[in-house]
């Protein structure tokens, strides 16, 4: 297919809390090699669109802060492909930066919007996936996701039930969003066998999605629409600083996804890809090599007698030794070590809110 006009956004703003000790907000988990295959996970996903995407069309949304970060990990990417918020204003902020930007250059721009943190084996069928997707933007005015097959009933996870149809399309009409249900809920969502996860992949073309923001949230979109000629010049910075101070926090979910859902717009491809967000160090476990006893470590690590842990350390100058040890979390970045039961994971993001440094405010 034609890539000229297909876009990639990556958006890489976020802290990762959960996995602290080794995600902080100076250097957070997209920009770590969390699964210890040499490559961070931005740069994964940057690695995963490059198969199929120019280089110049990907580009990056993430805190100002990171930019070191990114030209270090991605030096391909131009400085007008790294797209840097003054704040943390939720995704439709992200989405919108990129898209309006992006449309004063080509205004036939297709997107695909991604995290910069997942985690997608089957890359040969997201290919396919994405490829499909992009099509069907281009030539219908329709929102597109990928949506997750679910393989257990996690309420961790937005759910999309989709409606089937006979066109043979590769693509379905979505029926209904549902946030993060409780448990029996999302029993009977796997069991009815019509419902997927919401993995957070958004496909549109530049005219259906400026006409979203115009349409559900047109407040956001007369501040982004209004500094169109500030975007690829020197004062794309401070017309984005002053857009920022104006903006209010929205996700691309509540703000965008539910309203255009229910005006029939939006659509999903079922995409079984081995994938997961990433989200927890028991997801890192899941998705990481084991030894014959369960356990994934990284690091210069010795286990003994010790069963279904996650041991990671950043020294390789220190051992870690761990004798007897079952369903664990050891976590050592040489300033703070975490020792934690896999299966109270929620400890974690709740210490983090209280291990602030009196000077920085930041989590330690």
């Amino acid at each position: 297919m034609n890539q000229s006009n297909n876009y990639v956004i990556i958006m890489a703003g976020g802290i990762g809390s959960r996995f602290w000790p080794m995600s902080r907000q100076t250097f957070p988990k997209q920009f770590h090699d969390v699964l210890g295959r040499g490559r961070s996970l931005i740069q994964e996903t940057f690695d995963r669109f490059v198969r199929f995407i120019p280089a110049e069309n990907i580009y990056v949304v993430t805190n100002d802060s990171y930019y070191g970060l990114v030209k270090e990990q991605l030096p391909a990417l131009s400085d007008h492909q790294i797209l840097l918020e003054p704040v943390g204003r939720n995704t439709a902020p992200c989405v919108a930066y990129a898209c309006y930007k992006i449309s004063q250059k080509d205004p036939y721009a297709n997107y695909v919007i991604a995290p910069a943190d997942h985690l997608i084996e089957k890359e040969d069928i997201f290919q396919q996936n994405i490829e499909r997707g992009l099509t069907a933007v281009k030539e219908n005015a329709i929102i597109m996701t990928l949506g997750i097959k679910p393989t257990r009933p996690d309420t961790g996870y937005g759910y999309i039930q989709y409606m089937e149809d006979e066109l043979d399309l590769g693509y379905y009409k979505v029926k209904t969003f549902t946030e993060k249900p409780k448990l029996e809920i999302a029993k009977e969502f796997i069991k009815s066998g019509d419902y997927l996860w919401n993995g957070g992949i958004f496909l549109f073309s530049s005219y259906t999605i400026q006409k979203a923001f115009q349409d559900f949230l047109p407040d956001m979109a007369d501040l982004f629409s209004e500094i169109s000629s500030a975007y690829y010049t020197e004062d794309e910075v401070n017309a984005i600083k002053s857009v920022y101070e104006m903006c209010k926090p929205e996700s691309m979910d509540y703000g965008i996804m539910e309203k255009a859902d229910k005006q029939d717009m939006v659509y999903t491809i079922p995409s079984d890809l081995g994938w997961s967000d990433l989200g927890t160090w028991g997801s890192v476990h899941a998705n990481s090599l084991k030894d014959e006893n369960g356990n994934a470590s990284h690091g210069n690590i010795m286990l003994f007698d010790s069963h279904d842990n996650v041991v990671h350390s950043e020294n390789d100058k220190k051992i870690i030794v761990a004798n007897g040890v079952e369903g664990m979390i050891i976590v050592d970045t040489g300033d703070a070590l975490l020792v934690c039961k896999k299966d109270d994971e929620q400890f974690i993001k709740k210490i983090v809110g209280e291990l602030k440094d009196i000077q920085t405010g930041k989590f330690v």
